[in-house]
């Protein structure tokens, strides 16, 4: 019992919402079982590995950032963004300050949020790899563009779906600046929008980013509130 107390003081743990009570009042058997192992920085604990904080949210949607200042304009791949509220409906980007659209969206305070399919593949990543200030990035990928309705920015027309976001705050937090937009419109394509008006974005293969892979959505596998929602019962025929 000593030699359990004694390795969770060397590990710093303290915590019973951490390790398992029975570590704490069994025997070193118990120790054994669970496994503790404290290595380069790591404690591993029930099969769990615990490393220092770090930024592997996964899976992030894989979007073309398009922005513009006059006859300057870029496209760009970012991963980190997302929804932030519902009325209104505000959106996100972070981007590091050495990017070539940084300074666009700083000037502008605009910048339209295109996503992608499975097809912008390449596109995708060439866009995230190459830089605005050495190529053009439209001509490269040979993206037709189209003016968005309430920003000055170009849309693609290869994306199905693109957010026209005016920033309405931004911060830096280190490697990173946030910048945090109003979504002011919103841009569909009509092929993935039925006869009664809904927006089918299942049958575009949106890309996602996880860890390093760009990967499809992959199968259906309920939609919002199956898990409570009721079965509907089937009638006889009389």
């Amino acid at each position: 019992m000593n030699k359990i107390k004694f390795a969770l003081k060397e590990l710093c743990i303290t915590d019973k919402n951490i390790i398992p009570s029975s570590l704490y009042n069994q025997s070193v058997k118990c120790y054994t079982e669970y496994g503790i192992i404290k290595s380069k920085g790591r404690v591993e604990v029930m099969g769990k590995v615990f490393w220092n904080g770090g930024t592997l949210l996964s899976p992030m949607p894989a979007v073309l950032v398009t922005c513009a200042d006059g006859e300057k304009k870029n496209v760009f791949t970012v991963a980190w963004t997302g929804i932030i509220n519902t009325k209104p409906p505000m959106t996100y980007i972070s981007v590091r300050p050495s990017r070539y659209s940084y300074g666009i969206i700083k000037k502008t305070g605009e910048f339209a949020i295109n996503l992608t399919t499975e097809k912008l593949c390449r596109a995708v990543d060439f866009c995230g790899v190459k830089s605005g200030k050495d190529i053009d990035k439209f001509e490269a990928c040979k993206f037709t563009v189209t003016d968005a309705k309430n920003i000055s920015v170009p849309i693609l027309e290869e994306s199905p779906l693109a957010l026209e976001c005016k920033v309405v705050d931004s911060k830096l937090l280190g490697t990173h600046e946030i910048f945090i937009a109003e979504i002011v419109g919103t841009v569909a394509d009509e092929r993935y929008i039925d006869e009664n008006g809904r927006l089918e974005l299942e049958k575009a293969d949106l890309l996602a980013y996880s860890h390093g892979q760009y990967r499809g959505l992959g199968k259906n596998l309920g939609s919002f509130g199956f898990s409570v929602r009721k079965k509907k019962k089937k009638h006889k025929k009389k």
